[in-house]
């Protein structure tokens, strides 16, 4: 029986074999490796990720999916959790000792952003992760200081990973096609993190983006003073998107407590 795509879950099914062959050379899957893919869908992804796994976890929230899943599979090979990957529990999927877990997915562009940084909560056990995202998200990730689209989705997730935008994948390649552009993105959580309290970094850069047209001095006002600001190595005269991560993390480090 045919699945039709929904909308409420963000569902639009990649289709396209090349693409889907490239998704799985650049992640690489290997047998004695623990992975996890979000958001299966129709198994397009599923199945030759298994010709190099072992076995291999997914979460589905659409239970008509999950279903499907279920009988296509051996359950053996394929562990099927039903659920909503907002809500999940990432640090409860079993590892090999000395091993860290691997995340890909075709994730719902509706969720794309609440999902990344629910995800960054796990990135200690993570290995890496390739996810298809809106490419205009991608860009955001990966964007460098000084540019448009650099923002607090850039800083918040460049704090905790090195990101790569792979290669584009145009909407003919799903089905049905969505309205944009998508894109291949690698992270690779860091060794070492810039030491700093994630609460604290993100209310500095939440209220230095909060009003992209200001200067960072009326922005990050009653947070910082004027001196402060220059302390650090910032001009108050600049725009939150001029500055750097380790200046915010060196803001973040003013904040008391």
């Amino acid at each position: 029986m045919k699945h039709i795509a929904r909308k409420r879950f963000g569902q639009n099914f990649l289709t396209d074999q090349q693409v889907l062959h490239q998704i799985i050379a650049a992640i690489n899957p290997q047998p004695d490796q623990s992975m996890v893919e979000i958001g299966p869908g129709l198994a397009a992804m599923t199945r030759l990720l298994l010709d190099g796994l072992s076995t291999l976890h997914v979460v589905e929230l659409d239970r008509d999916l999950v279903a499907r899943l279920n009988k296509m599979f051996d359950p053996a090979k394929l562990i099927v959790h039903a659920g909503d990957a907002l809500q999940f529990d990432f640090a409860a999927l079993p590892v090999a000792p000395g091993k860290k877990l691997r995340v890909v997915g075709n994730l719902p562009y509706n969720i794309s952003s609440p999902l990344l940084f629910h995800l960054a909560e796990f990135a200690p056990l993570v290995e890496d992760q390739h996810f298809m995202l809106q490419k205009e998200v991608v860009e955001r990730m990966v964007a460098p200081p000084g540019s448009k689209t650099y923002g607090r989705l850039s800083v918040m997730l460049q704090w905790r990973y090195d990101m790569q935008m792979l290669f584009v994948v145009p909407p003919t390649a799903f089905e049905p096609p969505p309205r944009v552009e998508s894109a291949i993105v690698r992270m690779i959580p860091k060794a070492t993190r810039l030491p700093c309290d994630i609460h604290k970094l993100e209310q500095v850069v939440t209220k230095a983006f909060s009003q992209r047209r200001k200067v960072v001095r009326n922005c990050l006002a009653g947070m910082f003073t004027e001196q402060q600001l220059m302390d650090v190595g910032i001009n108050p005269q600049v725009r939150a998107e001029t500055i750097a991560l380790e200046n915010y993390v060196a803001l973040a480090n003013l904040l008391p407590g």
